[in-house]
């Protein structure tokens, strides 16, 4: 096996995209990592595309060969491989072009994420959504993903120290990573109270503790260790990808306060890497929801089990912090487009270990990315290494 680097990147602005397509979204993308590589399209070996639901958001399904055709690659016969993973589509394609690269199959390689959420209505949007979770033993009964991770947020905060304040100060603390962020989605900063005296959606979680709806795109090019210094300065390799699986529905589930295949994913990744929580100076995890970041920190070992509210309200996660998470913003300040989420992550990461992170910048030599599919059906995770 090869070791394999990052050597460009690039993303839209995530928002609310009225008067640009799907197609134009994944092309700007796309563009702008390619630029950033210093590379053009006759040079791609491979892409690998996360798309959760395009079928269903824009009514266009063969995505792969929809975005090879508006790339211009497919006179040139690239091939082009959609990936689906739920919430997870866009670090499962990462890894594919890992994987891709790093056993000589392919040397230059683009991993993306898109999806346009927006062109539907809200209820049509949460149906979509509810279809990562298990349609017929949840979604069904009415189990949609806020009430899904509402039961998370009850059960854990009925066996460990949480208080709603500190579940409120992830999104206070997001919201602020976010007015950082030039592609955030929301960068307006927020209060505890800001949190408590939104809408309640499922209790605990309230407006504020959710991510939104968004359209958005992000590419990465990926090539191997030893060729990335043709290509640029300051490649960025990839240390560790890891993947793992537990049950789609969260009634089966050994504990629904922690989420197994977190747990699995990252022992495999510090495995890989032959590191320790404790070499991990930031950190992208899955805030679909802000109960979702305090399980992440503690699933993926940062902390022990009910320690993570307390670290939050410390400031240990924030910028300058001992471990700072979610320094885009996150999800839940910078938006989440599911198909494009992980790839955005890890556009993060490595903008953190260039140093080019600008406002928002922290110490980084070496950062993780955390991405789930549905309540932690899937979930992957990467280390990566400037």
């Amino acid at each position: 096996m090869r070791d394999v680097a990052v050597i460009g990147i690039g993303c839209t602005e995530f928002g609310e995209h009225w008067s640009t397509s799907f197609r134009d979204l994944f092309v700007k993308a796309g563009t702008l990592a390619l630029e950033d590589a210093g590379i053009s399209g006759e040079e791609i070996d491979a892409l690998y595309v996360g798309n959760m639901s395009a079928g269903r958001f824009v009514e266009q399904e063969h995505i792969g060969a929809l975005i090879a055709d508006y790339a211009g690659l497919a006179t040139k016969n690239i091939p082009s491989t959609r990936v689906e993973a739920a919430c997870a589509s866009g670090g499962l394609a990462f890894r594919q072009a890992v994987i891709a690269v790093a056993s000589g199959m392919e040397d230059v390689v683009v991993a993306a994420g898109v999806e346009k959420m927006t062109d539907v209505g809200t209820g049509a949007s949460v149906d979509m959504l509810a279809s990562a979770a298990d349609r017929e033993w949840e979604g069904f009964v009415g189990a949609t993903f806020p009430g899904l991770y509402a039961m998370i947020a009850n059960d854990y905060m009925h066996r460990y120290p949480l208080t709603r304040e500190q579940l409120a100060m992830v999104a206070v603390k997001n919201h602020e990573n976010g007015a950082r962020n030039p592609i955030a989605q929301f960068k307006n900063r927020i209060t505890v109270d800001t949190v408590l005296s939104s809408s309640l959606v499922a209790d605990p979680l309230r407006l504020f503790d959710c991510s939104p709806i968004t359209d958005g795109a992000a590419a990465v090019v990926v090539v191997p260790l030893e060729r990335a210094h043709e290509f640029t300065d300051s490649p960025v390799k990839v240390l560790a990808s890891a993947q793992a699986s537990d049950t789609i529905a969260l009634h089966d589930r050994r504990d629904i306060s922690t989420l197994d295949a977190t747990v699995a994913a990252g022992k495999r990744a510090f495995a890989q890497a032959k590191l320790t929580p404790k070499d991990i100076d930031m950190l992208e995890v899955h805030d679909c929801f802000t109960i979702a970041e305090i399980c992440a920190i503690e699933d993926l070992g940062f902390c022990k089990k009910g320690e993570a509210g307390r670290l939050t309200e410390e400031g240990a996660t924030a910028l300058g912090g001992e471990i700072p998470v979610n320094t885009s913003g996150g999800l839940k300040a910078c938006g989440h487009p599911v198909g494009a989420t992980g790839i955005k992550q890890i556009c993060e990461v490595v903008t953190q270990l260039r140093g080019e992170a600008g406002a928002r910048q922290v110490d980084a030599e070496i950062g993780m990315a955390h991405n789930v599919g549905g309540t932690g059906a899937t979930v992957v995770v990467h280390i990566l290494g400037a």
